[in-house]
This record gives structure tokens, C-alpha cells and sequence, in this order.
């Protein structure tokens, strides 16, 4: 089932402080960053306002979730190969033996990942409360994603929470929320692009080999490759957020090891939706047109992927507001990014040996309930200056 906050029902409260609903875990934040883009969203720097005078263009990705369909699937066949092995004779991996794969594969929203949502909207309203009445609401958009439009209702609880202190009281959703699917810059869908299997599959084949060796030796008959060995590593995050308690699949692997997944996502998202996917970048333009259309208060400019339809419309894509939010995906996040010209490296992510010194690391772009906020007076980056 969708998962909608059970704080919806705290509305009623006064506040204007941050009252956190979202669980922590008992584990490194080292680890968690080693999650790529499972990692849950975290600060990088301290906060710093906006300058006075400055409209706010939020773009968030979506909270912590279930696998889809398509990875919760090899995730379970990763999980049923290690399991046929005939002996266990490693500590770390004593609990397999009874462990049962049960996260839904649908890529619904965890209840920490709706949490992480309604949180974030109390942060923006504390923040930004000033760009906030009862005439002049946040315009909130969401791609038609599930768990996207999830996160922008969240968002818009969490919101409220804020704005009850000043009794605002209606909610930009759902009637102000587009749900938006097809032809749109919330969503990334080119046939023509090439995807990363090429380099992620040579760096799996570079960083794997010694952690098959070991497992497949200690676990007669798993007859493990180098892709069950990223399939549970991810398993170390998914459980984790999904049962918010330290899974024990995080024990089975390194922190070295780690580092070496975390390089796996960020060569997959340089690749699939950034710098070395020549329509990497392409995919991103219609979302500038856009941003550039509300920070100068003129019509969008384009013929990319933008929906006129949508976007020549006053009632759904306004350029009067002084607060907009924006949901979609990590991928699209990544294009548009690269549209900007954001994290560019000096040379293509090598697929065989991480370059230490590189700022292309996926979990401080786009983490779970990833928030970029563009001020209208100066663009900030950041992870809550935006």
C-alpha cells in the first residue's frame, strides 16, 4: 500500500520548530554514505540563508524506498544462490541461513522515507516561512511516480506542521500538485540513451573477484558472481531503512568493500544519466528552461522535453509564486545537474580505479530526499542552502 505519513494526524499542532519524525541508525555515517544513492539524506554543510529578497525553486528527490520491481528481483535471486550453499562457515554469515527475503518489490516509500518527506517539509517552512500565507502557497509538482507523489504529499503534511503556528489553512495539494507522466522535465525517459551496464559491469569485474573468492569459499555451493555480490551489498541499505534497525548484511562486507559499491553507483549514474552519456546532459535542459522561466517571471523557452500544454498554463505552471517544489528521481536530478554544468570532472570516471579527489560522488548529490534549493536572487548548492 502507498505509504502516507501517520503524521498527518499532528496538524492541528502549533509550532514553528522541527519536530523530527524520521528515525536514526546505529550505524557509521561513513557506511550510510557508502550507499550511493540508497544513502539516506544527510547534511554536508551548515545551513546558510538565502540573501533577503530571494524566491525559492526546491527540487527534491523522493524518500528511502522499497526495490523496484526490477532490482527487488535479482536482489531475491542473489539471496536464494546464497542460500543453497551447504555450510555457513564464516561468523558473518551464520545469519543467512534464516534469513528470508520479504521487502515488497514495488519501489513504494518505506515509513522512514515518508517521514524523511514530512520532515523536510517542517525544515523548509522554519526556513522560508517569510515566502509563505495563506495567498501565496508553495507550488508543488511530483513526476507520476508512486513514491514521488508520496513524498510531495508528505512534504505538503510536513509543511503544514510548520504553518500552523500562523494558521494557514489549505494545503498546495492535491488540487496544486501536477502529477506529471509522459512528455515532462520530471522524468528521463530517452530510448535513445545509452545506459551504464558497459562500466558498471567493468568495475563489478574489477572490485568483486576477492569478495566472491571469499564468500563462495565459506559458503560451499552459493556459487556466488560479481553481481549477487552487488546485489547484497544493497541489501545492507534496504533492509536497513525498510526494518530501521542495522541490517546484518552490513556486518557480511568491509568498509573498504563499501567504498568500492559506493564508486559501482557513482559510475552508474556518470554514465547512465551524467557527463559520459552524451544525452546525459540533454535530458536536463527542459528543467533549466524552466527554472530560468520562474526567476524571471517569462514565459518557458523550449523544445525540448517541456509539456507546453502544462507549462503555457497560468494554473499549472504559475510564474507568480515565491516558493515552488519540485519531486522527481535521482536520474533526472543527475541530468539536470549535468545540464548546469555541476560536478564536472576533468576527465571520464575511470571504470577500473576510483580517483580519490573526485566531487562526481552520488550520495552528497542525490541521496534519498535529496533538496537542491535555487534562490531567485543567487543559485545556492548545497545540501540545505541548496
Amino acid at each position: 500500500m502507498p505509504n502516507i505519513s501517520p503524521f498527518l494526524t499532528l496538524l492541528a499542532a502549533s509550532t514553528s520548530t522541527i519536530n523530527k519524525t524520521a528515525p536514526t541508525f546505529d550505524l557509521p555515517q561513513s557506511l550510510q554514505q557508502s550507499w550511493a544513492t540508497y544513502s539516506p539524506y544527510f547534511p554536508v554543510v551548515k545551513y546558510v540563508p538565502p540573501p533577503a529578497g530571494c524566491d525559492i525553486v526546491q527540487l527534491e528527490r523522493h524518500g528511502a524506498r522499497y526495490p523496484t520491481s526490477g532490482s527487488g528481483k535479482s536482489i531475491e535471486e542473489s539471496v536464494e544462490s546464497i542460500k543453497n550453499a551447504t555450510a555457513f562457515n564464516s561468523p558473518s554469515l551464520q545469519f543467512v541461513k534464516d534469513y528470508n527475503y520479504t521487502l515488497e518489490n514495488n519501489g513504494y516509500l518505506v515509513p522512514f522515507g515518508a517521514a524523511q518527506s514530512f520532515d523536510a517539509g517542517q525544515e523548509h517552512y522554519v526556513r522560508y516561512a517569510s515566502l509563505v500565507s495563506e495567498e501565496m502557497l508553495p507550488f508543488v509538482r511530483a513526476s507520476g511516480d508512486e513514491r514521488v507523489v508520496e513524498s510531495a504529499l508528505n512534504w505538503t503534511a510536513g509543511e503544514k506542521f510548520g504553518q500552523s503556528a500562523i494558521r494557514v489553512s489549505s494545503l498546495p495539494c492535491p488540487t496544486n500538485l501536477t502529477s506529471r507522466q509522459g512528455n515532462d522535465t520530471l522524468n528521463n525517459y530517452c530510448p535513445a540513451a545509452n545506459s551504464s551496464k558497459a562500466e558498471t559491469g567493468e568495475w563489478t569485474d574489477t572490485f568483486t573477484p576477492p569478495i566472491v573468492d571469499w564468500i563462495n569459499a565459506a559458503a560451499p555451493g552459493a556459487n556466488l558472481t560479481g553481481s549477487d555480490i552487488v546485489n547484497l551489498m544493497a541489501l545492507c541499505a534496504f533492509d536497513t531503512v525498510t526494518y530501521e534497525t542495522p541490517s546484518q548484511w552490513c556486518d557480511v562486507f568491509s568498509a573498504e568493500e563499501f567504498t568500492s559499491y559506493e564508486y559501482y553507483g557513482d559510475v552508474k549514474d556518470f554514465y547512465g544519466n551524467g557527463y559520459g552519456n552524451e544525452l546525459g546532459p540533454v535530458q536536463g535542459v527542459g528543467y533549466i528552461n524552466e527554472l530560468l522561466a520562474r526567476l524571471t517571471d517569462t514565459p518557458v523557452q523550449d523544445e525540448t522535453q517541456t509539456n507546453h500544454t502544462l507549462d503555457d498554463n497560468p494554473a499549472t505552471f504559475p510564474l507568480n509564486r515565491t516558493f515552488y517544489a519540485d519531486f522527481t528521481h535521482d536520474d533526472q536530478m543527475i541530468s539536470i545537474f549535468s545540464a548546469m554544468g555541476l560536478f564536472k570532472q576533468p576527465l571520464d570516471l575511470d571504470p577500473t580505479q576510483p580517483d580519490p579527489l573526485r566531487t562526481w560522488i552520488v550520495s552528497l548529490m542525490v541521496p534519498v530526499l535529496r533538496k537542491d534549493d535555487h534562490g531567485e536572487a543567487v543559485v545556492q548548492h548545497g545540501w540545505h542552502a541548496g
